[in-house]
Formats: C-alpha cells, structure tokens, sequence
C-alpha cells in the first residue's frame, strides 16, 4: 500500500478502521526524515494490511503537539487503536521491518486487559 498523507481531519478515522496505523511525522526541511521517507515507502509495500501515513510537522503543527514530537523523525504505531510505539529518530530498513512484525503479532487483548488492570490500580 502507498503512503498516505494524514491530517487533523482524517487522523481520527483511519485510526479506528484500520488494525495498524504507522505513522511519520516529518518536514520537508529535515535531512534524516528524507533519508527514511524512501525507507518508509519501502516497508509500507511489505505490510499491505497496515496504513502507512506521513504527517507533514509544518502543515500538521496541531497533530505533532497533541503527540508531544519535539524531535522528527518520529515513528508511531498503532494496534486497534491503541499506541504502542512511539519514539524519535531515523531506523535502518531490517530495524523498521522487525519492529512492524513485533507490533503485528502483540496480543491486544493482554495489552487491553494490562491498560485496564493499570487504570483501576
């Protein structure tokens, strides 16, 4: 699947009908985050079940403040829509491809029943 481009608008939507969401938040200015945009594009051939999308930090300021990115790029995956990775920084291909395979085979319904167990605690 080809990346796509994510607002405030469309955010909300892709998130809650789609499984996995990866997200990068970038601008057109930074080098690293144009270096791991072909990168991106790469893996996002790989996983055709997940929604790649980029997030343009200049167009997108209100998004990349509700995230807290103070640094791009930064990676942000979500699992029926729950975060369950975010962090700054560039990844080598082989790095990126193992992540999204971790974050596939995560039982979410552990991850519901700890977020749950860590709410009423």
């Amino acid at each position: 699947m080809a990346t796509i481009t994510i607002t405030q608008s469309n955010l909300q939507d892709i998130v809650e009908k789609n499984d996995m969401v990866v997200l990068d938040f970038w601008a057109p200015w930074c080098g690293p985050c144009q270096a791991f945009g072909p990168i991106f594009e790469r893996v996002s051939q790989r996983f055709p079940t997940a929604v790649f999308g980029k997030v343009n930090t200049d167009e997108e300021m209100e998004l990349g403040a509700g995230f807290q990115v103070r640094s791009i790029p930064t990676l942000i995956i979500f699992r029926e829509q729950i975060i369950v990775f975010a962090q700054p920084g560039m990844m080598q291909e082989r790095q990126f491809v193992e992540l999204l395979e971790k974050a596939e085979a995560l039982d979410m319904e552990e991850i519901r029943k700890k977020i749950a167990e860590e709410n009423n605690g």
